[in-house]
């Protein structure tokens, strides 16, 4: 149900004229830009410090982090910038700062000291999240703080890493920090120290990885203070609250021409670790009046007996990043995105799970669902500017084993589904390179991987006519295969492929569910596969819905269960992640032919799929004459006459 009201009109930031701006933030527009523009050089400049010295592939090949700059308390804390990391870490890094300062104790704080906590509850993500944040101090007073949530490779816990869904309770899942001092005046804390290393596995990899940390909260001290002496304290508090001021109003006069309405949705998590007989959907009524919204999640299912459970920090980051995409494209994610966004949230649900047993880990995979049901509930009300669904499932992979000499080795998100399709949108087709909504993430160089780990690179590329047909078309499914040189124990986060996550928006398709596979040795050598349907004969599927005659993802297959054996290899089995598709904008009977034709010719779609999701019937053969690929007009023409009168009937 939707209406149609008219708002009063606003005073926008544009109209302040010269004078009122001064009064309003101190200081002039010109500087408030300048200062925008450097608040973002500082967060990138902290970030790539970080990259650059990084000892783990999760912080160095991966970018799983995200730094901030906040204000101080008496602003309410503002973050005017985030880095272009991990957009889930940077939104709850906005709460988490004040959070830690508050339990901590402001007071407390002195100059040149850190503070770190990974507290999932009290600063949102996961363990192996650690937020360091570091008091900037001018004068004997804060007036800022500059933050780091980075992923660390491990946090002790049941399993080497930390992901798994099996995990049923907090103190499986590994180390808790709360707010506490690292570095107290510049100087370690051996106590914290010694704590953390105390309890995780590979310390050669996270002491150097923290101390680059410490390095990079420095640099960003030392640009603030750079700030502050050429343009002045007042200049620089003023621009923050321009910043996010900014940010609000962009997320208000997108909201405000969006019909007043109630719209609802709902879609979830299939399965935990425990077993299948259990979904975990999330309810969304959404209320939208004026230039504010609301966004309740009653009914949403209580919490899950495993780690795939989120917290309100998460629910609060998705949302924004949804409504982002939707009402307020540009720019940067900050704090000001989410001011006119009114939450409900029950206590207890898997998206705001309570510990002990309420164990939040693969937090990501929620978060995703979250986004999605919010973008599924604004469908109609969006019209054009609706967003197909991602792939969602983020599919990461863990292995963990030993080299022949006995040493430990672990690979994190390097050699599953972590990199895949987006949804397609009005603006034009979707990538198939990237991570989530969520996440801006990149695929790790194959060389970074095979140097960490004990695997060979096979194969990492789209899959044809897994896409959601469309005016738009989605992100096509990613294939990857990996050979593993040594045995190796296997997590995989595998949560979402009996309902379809990738769906198509403004009548275009939905993206094909994929799964996972392996392929044993025979007789102690590597099978090496090929692709296409008649690829998956012999192998072992791990997880997706499976056609039991052919082994392949099939939509009315059977389902087979992610955790149902020990997800364990010997040593020369190929193992294959299929992502799912990810949907498509409008109707794929209106899409050009000839981009139809680019798109046989690339391989994101064969000939078969051309004809039957875009009725464009294309000749040639892509593989031993690309360019020769070409479009029977006449042909097409009938065939989308007959598709269309098939539709009416």
């Amino acid at each position: 149900m939707s209406t149609t009201t008219v708002h009063p009109a606003r005073r926008l930031l544009r109209d302040l004229d010269v004078a009122a701006f001064l009064e309003q933030y101190d200081c002039d527009r010109y500087t408030a830009t300048v200062l925008g523009n450097r608040f973002d050089y500082l967060v990138e400049h902290m970030s790539a410090r970080l990259l650059t010295g990084a000892f783990s592939p999760v912080l160095r090949d991966f970018y799983d982090l995200a730094c901030t700059i906040a204000g101080p308390p008496e602003l309410a804390y503002p973050v005017p910038a985030a880095s272009n990391g991990i957009v889930l870490m940077a939104g709850t890094t906005i709460d988490a700062v004040p959070n830690m300062v508050a339990e901590y104790g402001l007071e407390r704080l002195r100059p040149g000291d850190v503070l770190i906590a990974n507290d999932p509850y009290r600063t949102g993500n996961h363990n192996n999240a650690l937020v360091f944040t570091r008091p900037v101090f001018r004068d004997g007073a804060i007036v800022a703080f500059v933050t780091l949530n980075a992923h660390q490779l491990d946090m002790g816990g049941t399993v080497p890493g930390g992901f798994s869904a099996r995990k049923q309770n907090v103190f499986e899942n590994g180390l808790v920090l709360s707010p506490r001092l690292l570095v107290r005046e510049g100087v370690n804390v051996p106590e914290t120290w010694g704590l953390i290393f105390d309890n995780v596995r590979m310390a050669e990899i996270l002491y150097p990885d923290m101390k680059t940390v410490c390095s990079s909260l420095e640099l960003g001290e030392q640009l603030v203070h750079e700030s502050i002496e050429r343009y002045g304290l007042g200049a620089f508090h003023g621009a923050m609250r321009y910043a996010t001021d900014v940010a609000a109003e962009q997320m208000a006069l997108g909201l405000a021409e969006l019909p007043d309405g109630d719209w609802e949705a709902e879609h979830g998590v299939d399965a935990d670790g425990i077993d299948d007989t259990e979904s975990y959907p999330v309810h969304v009524a959404i209320r939208k009046r004026g230039d504010r919204i609301e966004v309740d999640f009653s009914g949403t299912h209580r919490q899950a007996r495993t780690s795939i459970n989120a917290t309100v920090w998460e629910v609060k980051t998705a949302i924004g990043v949804a409504l982002k995409y939707a009402f307020a494209p540009r720019g940067r994610f900050n704090s000001g995105l989410v001011r006119n966004i009114d939450l409900v949230i029950p206590e207890g649900t898997v998206v705001s799970a309570l510990p002990p047993d309420g164990a939040v880990f693969l937090y990501f995979e929620q978060s995703q669902v979250i986004l999605a049901t919010v973008l599924m509930a604004l469908e109609q009300a969006l019209g054009e500017r609706a967003i197909a669904g991602d792939r969602a499932g983020t599919n990461l992979h863990t292995a963990f084993g030993a080299w022949p000499d006995g040493r430990p080795w672990v690979s994190a998100m390097q050699c599953g589904g972590e990199i895949g399709p987006f949804g397609a949108n009005r603006h034009g087709d979707a990538d198939t390179q990237c991570m989530s909504y969520l996440a801006n993430g990149v695929a790790p160089s194959i060389e970074a991987i095979e140097k960490d780990s004990p695997v060979v690179m096979l194969r990492h590329e789209p899959v044809a006519d897994t896409a959601g047909a469309g005016f738009h078309r989605g992100g096509n499914a990613m294939l990857r295969d990996t050979l593993w040189l040594t045995d190796a124990a296997h997590s995989i986060i595998e949560l979402r492929h009996k309902s379809v996550t990738g769906f198509g928006v403004n009548g275009a398709g939905s993206g094909v569910n994929g799964g996972v596979w392996v392929y044993p040795p025979v007789d102690g050598e590597p099978v090496i596969p090929t692709t296409g349907r008649d690829s998956f004969g012999g192998t072992e599927a791990w997880a997706g819905v499976i056609d039991p005659e052919t082994n392949a993802p099939s939509k009315t297959g059977e389902y087979v269960y992610p955790f149902a054996n020990a997800n364990v290899s010997t040593r020369s089995t190929v193992l294959r992640y299929i992502t799912n598709g990810a949907g498509g904008w409008g109707d794929p009977l209106e899409r050009e032919p000839d981009r139809v034709r680019v798109d046989v010719r690339d391989e994101y779609v064969t000939i078969e799929g051309a004809a039957r999701l875009y009725g464009v019937v294309v000749t040639g053969d892509p593989h031993e004459d690309p360019e020769g690929v070409a479009v029977d007009e006449a042909a097409t023409d009938a065939l989308r006459a007959q598709l269309k009168q098939e539709r009416a009937a």
